[in-house]
């Protein structure tokens, strides 16, 4: 995604590197299946590295890509694949 005039420096570095809305749901689908997944691996502790702060990145990072897909869509529009 290129940077306009009018974009948030927070909804660029969110959506800098998704060129469609189909790419940006997917990222915003696998942080929420991630997040879910995180949170049995918390509970019964296989990993020593996953706890509940995983699941809570998570959470927020879908919240943060989230709010920035509906920035795009409500001020912006989405490029096509084609002028990619």
């Amino acid at each position: 995604m290129t940077k306009q005039d009018n974009m948030p420096i927070w909804v660029f570095l969110a959506l800098m590197s998704i060129e469609t809305r189909k790419g940006a749901n997917i990222l915003v689908w696998s942080c929420i299946l991630f997040g879910l997944i995180c949170i049995p691996l918390a509970i019964y502790q296989p990993f020593e590295t996953v706890d509940w702060t995983w699941a809570a990145m998570m959470l927020a990072m879908s919240f943060w890509y989230w709010a920035s897909m509906r920035w795009v869509d409500k001020y912006s529009s989405w490029e096509r694949a084609s002028e990619a």
